[in-house]
């Protein structure tokens, strides 16, 4: 996600422009990094105003996402965000944890913004140099400090820096000499009775950072700092007519969703529809333990979103009945039903004996709307099939507009199998045994992040 800042100008072009400066800017080699970093990562790199105090943040999506610590926003729906260059965007609060202390805030109508882009746990080594950039004490937007990496609390998933940190600096970025954020400042040690730094700072880790954002984009963390309400959804009863609107809870990505939940058993088979003609209706289906088993756009027809799936476990089901565009609202329709016909538990392959062998086929776009992978800004959309233990399955992903990216996991949420699309970079294709009964999940992903573009998903029986 991010990466480029807004003027476009690459580390070494800056590093070139400082050399070149009639000695003005800096003669060794140390201040020359300094410099660099300063100018790659200060212009993404923000203030933030909440109701109960301030703090600062990191952009890290061009689009207007904002990174944060949680204690900042706390109890904060909107905030406001004082960019670099002194604007003052109006925020809303879309996910926020207390462990680990992270936020997003999503800005409103940003424009395209400088981002930064986040480094890898993996390479952090204590004796590093590490930079700080953001606003102290609440009134000195966009210090630079400097230091070193000083230790890495691997159980805690902090980095310790003697890069002074002081109230204010809380969910800015930690940098590396390269500019990426390898941390978000979330705490300092201090001595009885002083506020300011005594040289011991810590940071969350970019790992975590990368799984509490992957985790918002899913939807399983929101903005309410207490676990959002949820309505009862009854199998084979009453369809539930509902709207979203702007009391409703809100994704990463800034679209509206209500939380419905329904008793379940291990191999029931479900139906679940939203149809709208105010809305794009989107589904997303979490098991008892919170793993998201099912999600689909327009497998209803038209518009409207269905989801069919065999229940892996006993317990409480959870489901996002959510828009698929950011900001629409309006009325839509909610049913769910189950096949009791079958007095058995254990699924059949009734449902796969259709004489095409497609268990799966959509066609679709990469683009706006679309989900962003963390680990390198690549955009893609997940979808679901029910598959029966011994399968064999085909998974083509083909595309005249973008290199695709073709991913299936199991139902537990392993990676069976992936292509890249090589050589022709027009089809990525896969074969597959499936291991067990279940519903899986594909990915439809772009090999890199310029990807956009239209594309058609097939999961065809092989045998």
């Amino acid at each position: 996600m991010g990466g480029a800042n807004a003027t476009g100008l690459t580390i070494g072009a800056i590093a070139a422009h400082a050399q070149e400066s009639n000695g003005n800017i800096a003669q060794n080699s140390d201040e020359q990094t300094n410099i660099r970093v300063y100018q790659v990562a200060a212009p993404a790199v923000v203030s933030v105003q909440a109701e109960r105090g301030s703090g600062s943040g990191s952009i890290i999506d061009p689009g207007g996402l904002v990174l944060t610590s949680a204690h900042v926003v706390r109890n904060s729906k909107k905030v406001t965000v004082i960019l670099s260059d002194k604007r003052k965007i109006p925020g809303q609060v879309i996910a926020s944890t207390r462990n680990p202390d992270l936020a997003l805030i999503r800005l409103q109508n940003p424009g395209n913004l400088p981002s930064l882009s986040i480094g890898s746990s993996s390479q952090i080594q204590v004796g590093q140099r590490a930079f700080a950039i953001g606003n102290p004490f609440g009134r000195f937007a966009g210090t630079l400090t400097t230091g070193i990496v000083s230790r890495i609390d691997s159980d805690r998933k902090l980095i310790q820096t003697d890069a002074a940190l002081n109230p204010g600096n809380s969910g800015g970025p930690l940098l590396n000499s390269k500019g990426e954020l390898i941390g978000v400042n979330t705490s300092i040690y201090t001595a009885a009775n002083r506020d300011g730094n005594i040289g011991l700072g810590f940071a969350i880790t970019a790992d975590t950072v990368k799984e509490f954002i992957q985790a918002a984009q899913q939807g399983r963390i929101t903005s309410s700092t207490a676990t959002p309400a949820a309505k009862t959804l009854r199998l084979n009863g009453i369809a539930l007519n509902e709207s979203l609107g702007s009391g409703d809870e809100v994704l990463s990505d800034g679209s509206l969703f209500k939380i419905y939940q329904f008793q379940g058993r291990a191999g029931q088979r479900v139906t679940i529809e939203m149809r709208s003609t105010d809305i794009d209706p989107y589904l997303v289906l979490f098991d008892p333990t919170g793993d998201k088993i099912a999600e689909d756009d327009d497998s209803a027809g038209k518009k409207d979103a269905r989801i069919d799936a065999t229940l892996p476990a006993n317990g409480t089901y959870t489901l996002y009945a959510n828009s698929y565009e950011v900001g629409e609202s309006g009325k839509f329709n909610l049913t769910a039903k189950t096949n009791e016909s079958n007095q058995s538990d254990r699924p059949t392959l009734t449902a796969f004996n259709n004489r095409s062998g497609i268990l799966l086929q959509r066609n679709g776009r990469l683009g706006t709307g679309s989900r962003v992978l963390a680990k390198d800004g690549s955009l893609f959309e997940t979808f679901s099939f029910s598959g029966v233990a011994g399968q064999v399955v085909k998974i083509t992903l083909s595309s005249g507009d973008f290199h695709p990216y073709v991913a299936v996991f199991s139902p537990d949420r392993k990676l069976l199998n992936e292509n890249n699309g090589l050589p022709d970079r027009k089809n990525a294709a896969l074969t597959v045994q499936l291991p067990q009964t279940g519903t899986y999940q594909v990915i439809a992903n772009a090999y890199d992040r310029r990807g956009r573009g239209n594309y058609s998903l097939i999961v065809k029986r092989v045998r």
